[in-house]
């Protein structure tokens, strides 16, 4: 995990020198994060419309990190990502520290002076609890710097919002916390069991690889070197239990000769 952020931090450097280069336009201080998918939590990939200025950039450093990792598909994760926008309002300028789903519903309103929810979920292509999670956070948590009509909490087609110029706050730089929306009993199993998943993949992957690289280890030696490299807190009766079930599955075998060792199966 740590590796992926080095390297990222270094991509990004060289992909800021590309565009100095290669542009005549001031670069957006863009940071991007390039993570190994084996080695990070899984999360569900939304198919939103970005904006036009973000486009550019996304296939911009698309062909970029192709020329030196050719093969490799980049997935983005537009609900892991964050961002500064900056805002004019009656009181003055203002950063907005948000998300880049608040920051997705933000910019439309640069082109519009109203949007109803219909019209935003039209534009944006958001999931509707999504929308819905998002508008909240801005136009009826504590820095409300949308308004909604009709007033309240609950969102319908046909509520409209507007960009609220008389927002103020006394800090110049303000950070628009994201609303999370209460699951339902069926969601939470659901995210329960897609974590559970994840954490014996992660298991699993690290159990073979080991075994893949020393090809025979002792039994106490492998779960030394699974809590070495495991990010994730585990039991030793977990990774017991993800062992045995390798073995019934023949990635591995317990040797004949002394059952406390594990034989890698190619």
């Amino acid at each position: 995990m740590f590796k992926d952020i080095n390297i990222s931090q270094g991509m990004n450097v060289a992909f800021k020198q590309h565009l100095n280069h290669y542009t005549s336009t001031t670069p957006t201080d863009l940071s991007i994060n390039v993570l190994t998918s084996s080695f990070w939590p899984n999360y569900p990939t939304y198919d939103v419309n970005l904006p036009a200025e973000l486009i550019n950039y996304q296939v911009t450093f698309q062909k970029f990190y192709a020329t030196n990792h050719s093969g490799r598909k980049l997935v983005w994760q537009p609900n892991l990502g964050h961002c500064i926008v900056k805002a004019i309002f009656d009181s003055g300028n203002k950063e907005l520290q948000v998300s880049l789903f608040q920051t997705i519903v933000l910019l439309l309103f640069n082109n519009s002076n109203k949007l109803t929810f219909s019209e935003i979920q039209e534009l944006t292509n958001m999931e509707c609890e999504e929308l819905k999670r998002t508008l909240i956070s801005l136009a009826c948590g504590k820095s409300r710097v949308l308004i909604k009509q009709p007033k309240g909490k609950e969102i319908e087609n046909d509520d409209i919002f507007y960009f609220n110029n008389k927002f103020s706050d006394k800090l110049f730089r303000v950070k628009i916390n994201q609303i999370q929306l209460k699951e339902s009993i069926e969601e939470e199993q659901a995210t329960e069991k897609s974590v559970l998943a994840d954490r014996q993949f992660q298991i699993d992957a690290a159990i073979v690889r080991i075994l893949k690289n020393k090809k025979k280890v002792n039994h106490n030696e492998l779960i030394s070197e699974l809590f070495n490299a495991l990010d994730i807190p585990v039991k030793p009766y977990d990774l017991k239990k993800r062992i045995e079930l390798l073995i019934e599955r023949e990635y591995l075998e317990r040797d004949k000769d002394d059952p406390a060792n594990y034989t890698y199966i190619a």
